[in-house]
């Protein structure tokens, strides 16, 4: 079937900021193609739905960001029921807390296919689609993807690939009239931090000689935590940038995370940056 609503493919849906963009994007009148690893674990998203009265136009499926094979079959499905995809919001990701001398390559090639490498893979499949709708593409990032954070280095390295990959890839999809934007949450209150299943006493006996830094950065972390903002609140900010007539490069979720990157960035929004390189391939 043809939708005559705009489609919207959001990967990441199972928790969090992709349930609620999922939802919110809905009642902003988008079809939505929910996809998660897992669709067995879509109850929470499908009862917010239902709460909100969208259930109709959101849409179950399934997707692993790492499988090559199920990003180009969800896609081809999601072609042949609808008929077109106005826009991808890379949502999916995973944490991971250590640093590269206790725990080695492996945890940071592991964070890198999910984050990186499955962010990239999404968007490439989806790039002819939406060059056919003059879609976009909206990738949930990090304030980690601007300040490298202590013991977050494979997870901050994978979302500094994301960043320099979608601010290079912009101006080359709106050549095509494709717009790229990122969006930058700080500390939020969602099931994506408990997920990790991090274990601190633990980590803090694996630690050896880095347990005092460790233990110095974990207390920091509760204390950003505990003024979180919510998970609809940071997705607020992906709906608008979907929404969005002229949306920007870069959007922060809240004034904390502005605050955050500040110090990193006086191109808050990416227009300087957009400006400079869309005069190089005009």
């Amino acid at each position: 079937m043809t939708t005559t609503r705009r489609t919207v493919l959001i990967t990441g849906t199972s928790s969090g900021i992709g349930l609620a963009a999922a939802v919110a994007a809905a009642a902003a009148g988008f079809h939505v193609v929910a996809t998660m690893r897992d669709p067995g674990r879509s109850d929470a998203l499908r009862a917010a739905a239902a709460e909100a009265g969208v259930a109709d136009h959101v849409e179950i499926a399934r997707l692993d960001v790492t499988d090559p094979a199920s990003v180009q079959e969800c896609l081809d499905g999601l072609l042949a029921r609808h008929g077109r995809l106005d826009a991808v919001v890379n949502n999916a990701g995973a944490g991971y807390v250590g640093t590269v001398e206790q725990d080695g390559l492996d945890p940071v090639r592991a964070t890198m296919e999910v984050n990186f490498f499955g962010v990239v893979d999404v968007t490439r499949a989806a790039l002819p689609h939406l060059r056919a709708s003059g879609g976009r593409v909206i990738t949930v990032t990090s304030v980690g993807g601007i300040v490298g954070q202590p013991f977050n280095e494979a997870y901050c390295a994978a979302k500094f690939a994301v960043e320099g990959f979608m601010e290079s890839l912009a101006p080359v999809a709106a050549t095509v009239g494709v717009h790229v934007s990122v969006v930058e949450p700080g500390a939020v209150a969602s099931e994506f931090v408990a997920s990790q299943g991090i274990d601190l006493p633990a980590l803090l006996t694996a630690a050896g000689p880095y347990a005092p830094a460790l233990e110095a950065y974990a207390a920091r972390t509760r204390t950003a935590f505990a003024a979180a903002q919510t998970s609809a609140e940071a997705a607020g900010t992906v709906i608008d940038v979907l929404t969005a007539e002229h949306p920007p490069f870069r959007a922060q979720t809240s004034d904390r995370a502005r605050a955050f990157v500040a110090p990193k960035l006086a191109d808050l929004d990416g227009s300087a940056v957009q400006s400079l390189t869309g005069t190089w391939v005009a």
